[in-house]
């Protein structure tokens, strides 16, 4: 797992990543399972979504409220609500706010349809300011193939740095730089780049067909990390 944490006038702000090692977080998996693996990360109530590659957020106003919801995004300015986005190849984006947090499920079609902005937008309206940015594990483009008409309408809307290759000099994305971009537009820091989903720590469609997710969460605690 892969953890941190960070102190916000709210409070502070922990976040954690899984790896392959904490199991696998898809929510199509038994629900009793899914909630022991949940508890061994943090012992709260927790906010997870169905995701659509979409701009939809879920704006949470007490502990677990909108579990289940359809869209691809979490905010929430409320201390002990741990919320969750799950991902395997996708960028999963933590927002840290002065008032609220965020977390954001960003696959190329999801920056395409505007998740980031949408979710900056919700922490705008809650009274956050921008503290910081982090992104879980996600795909690098060095094992990141992608198609040239796709690469091209990402390169169009996020700028040329979000075009690379890979290994094998075939054309890829750099989901790093385009989250980074699309994160810019919006006021919000530019994320560090974090570890690839192509080694064996981590779950990979793209990669290997895995069909497991990881999950990154984020809540806020009032004294300290909750652990």
């Amino acid at each position: 797992m892969i953890t941190r944490s960070i102190d916000t006038p709210a409070g502070v702000v922990s976040i954690a990543s899984t790896t392959v090692a904490d199991g696998d977080f898809a929510v199509s998996k038994p629900g009793d399972r899914l909630a022991e693996r949940r508890r061994a990360i943090v012992d709260l109530p927790w906010t997870w979504i169905r995701q659509v590659h979409g701009d939809g957020v879920v704006v949470v106003d007490c502990p677990g409220g909108g579990a289940g919801e359809t869209a691809d995004a979490v905010v929430t300015d409320v201390s002990g609500a741990a919320i969750a986005v799950t991902t395997a190849d996708c960028s999963p984006v933590v927002f840290v706010g002065t008032t609220a947090i965020g977390v954001a499920h960003a696959g190329w079609k999801g920056l395409m349809a505007g998740v980031v902005a949408s979710t900056a937008t919700a922490l705008e309206a809650l009274g956050a300011e921008p503290v910081a940015t982090f992104l879980g594990p996600c795909i690098q483009p060095a094992a990141y193939e992608f198609g040239v008409a796709d690469l091209a309408a990402m390169t169009e809307r996020f700028g040329a740095d979000v075009a690379g290759h890979t290994t094998s000099s075939t054309p890829a994305l750099d989901m790093t730089m385009a989250v980074g971009a699309a994160c810019a537009e919006v006021g919000w820091p530019v994320p560090d780049r974090p570890a690839c989903t192509s080694g064996a720590d981590f779950f990979s469609h793209r990669t290997r067909g895995d069909g497991g997710r990881h999950t990154t969460v984020a809540w806020i605690t009032e004294s300290g990390p909750t652990t």
